[in-house]
């Protein structure tokens, strides 16, 4: 099912960051061509201050919607928000921890996340939500920078945690510029990442061509490549990609409805890396060995997302389970 345009309404501070984020690229890429120095300045100081905000709590349709579209049961979020919707609130406060870094954010790729989920989200709670960066590792190929994200409500001031890695690549030659992923130690050469062979299917997934639109009226990352086929051709994809944060919201979703037997509260933490673009429309599966997850075409096929997960205790279940 289509997702509602009327969603695009909530997303003002999300478009309003891609649009100034998209400025600044154009005045790198220019400074560029004209020889000038970049117009970022020097490099700030790690951690950077935070960003912080109080939102207001976020629409019950949104969030209903969001979580039918990623594969989830709607009514077993009755009364909190979803941790992995995290992006539609976080974003914008992210892109102003960049702003200023000496380094070409229009070539940026998602390289993984780490979510940690301490507290449920009341639907009906305000959101402090806070921002830093924390670190960058540059290796004069690529530059990898964390970012964290923390809400919270003034019960639980860091109810969700999540840490965010994204790669810029800083030349290097050919295969500097195709690492779409983690990245690599000086001279190693990219490894495939693939499903193991005796993984266990949990979920088939048909996804569909406009899956990235319909992600993106839910959170507000409209970046082109998600959703407008020639912009994702000349950026040399055979089509539109799915973002990572989709593909890692479905995978939460898999596993609640799978293994956690419909419980949104026995996953305390994910930490996984986009391993592979995943090319629009796709079937692909979910796997798990042990406490390893995969997205990937097939055992032994390539994973568009390796990670793994960490199970809640019972009592902290439990006790979840009857909040709010």
């Amino acid at each position: 099912m289509a997702v509602a345009n009327k969603h695009v309404l909530q997303q003002g501070p999300v478009l309003a960051t891609l649009a100034h984020a998209a400025w600044a690229a154009m005045r790198q890429q220019l400074d560029a061509r004209m020889g000038k120095p970049a117009s970022g300045g020097a490099m700030p100081p790690l951690p950077s201050p935070e960003i912080t905000a109080t939102l207001p709590p976020r629409p019950a349709d949104l969030v209903r919607d969001y979580v039918r579209n990623v594969g989830g049961d709607a009514s077993a979020y009755r009364g909190t928000v979803p941790a992995h919707l995290f992006p539609q609130w976080g974003f914008p406060l992210t892109a102003k921890t960049l702003e200023g870094i000496p380094y070409p954010l229009v070539r940026v790729l998602n390289g993984g996340c780490r979510l940690r989920m301490n507290a449920p989200l009341p639907a009906d709670a305000s959101l402090h939500v806070r921002a830093r960066l924390e670190d960058i590792d540059d290796n004069g190929r690529r530059a990898v920078l964390h970012q964290r994200i923390v809400t919270g409500t003034e019960e639980h001031p860091e109810a969700v945690v999540a840490d965010l890695f994204a790669i810029v690549p800083l030349g290097g030659g050919r295969e500097a510029g195709k690492s779409n992923g983690a990245p690599r130690a000086e001279g190693e050469k990219k490894q495939t990442v693939r499903v193991p062979a005796d993984a266990e299917e949990l979920q088939r997934w048909r996804i569909g061509a406009n899956a990235g639109l319909d992600f993106a009226k839910l959170t507000g990352d409209f970046n082109p490549v998600h959703w407008v086929k020639p912009y994702a051709r000349a950026a040399g994809f055979r089509s539109t990609i799915l973002h990572g944060f989709a593909t890692l919201a479905r995978t939460i979703e898999g596993l609640q409805r799978t293994i956690f037997a419909g419980s949104i509260h026995a996953l305390a933490e994910i930490d996984v890396k986009f391993t592979k673009p995943l090319v629009l429309p796709a079937k692909v599966g979910l796997y798990i060995r042990g406490d390893e997850v995969w997205v990937g075409d097939a055992p032994g096929g390539p994973a568009y997302l390796a990670g793994h997960f960490v199970r809640t205790t019972p009592a902290v279940a439990t006790a979840s389970e009857s909040t709010p």
